[in-house]
């Protein structure tokens, strides 16, 4: 009974071999990364919107913005510089970011964000992957 479920085994492996069943290479897909960052959201929401028109404009496939979690920086100051040792100030600085994917950028597409002009204080991070 050993010897039928070895034989049954062996010839499967025969006919998927013979069949010619290769594993399909993945597509490899090229994307475009644009990180944006900014003190204030409006700003950048704004900026955000700017590159997504950009884009569409050549017909580009877009993922996003994808809302990136807000880096909350705090400052805690002294407010006298002498007596008052208890008596503090805090300060924070909020840095908001999004994220926008490019699947397959055309030459078109990519020289029309290297000429886009974004207000300042917005910050531009691209990557190639």
């Amino acid at each position: 009974m050993a010897m039928k479920s070895a034989k049954k085994r062996v010839t499967a492996k025969k006919t998927a071999r013979a069949s010619g069943a290769k594993k399909a290479a993945p597509l490899e897909v090229h994307r475009l990364r644009i990180r944006v960052r900014a003190y204030e959201h409006g700003v950048l929401d704004a900026s955000v919107k700017q590159i997504i028109d950009t884009a569409a404009r050549y017909s580009a496939k877009i993922i996003g913005p994808v809302p990136l979690p807000i880096d909350i920086k705090k400052y805690t100051v002294n407010r006298a510089a002498f007596i008052d040792k208890d008596s503090r100030e805090q300060f924070e600085m909020r840095i908001h970011k999004r994220m926008i994917d490019i699947l397959s950028p055309e030459p078109k597409v990519i020289e029309a964000l290297t000429n886009i002009d974004l207000p300042s204080g917005v910050s531009i991070d691209v990557k190639m992957m």
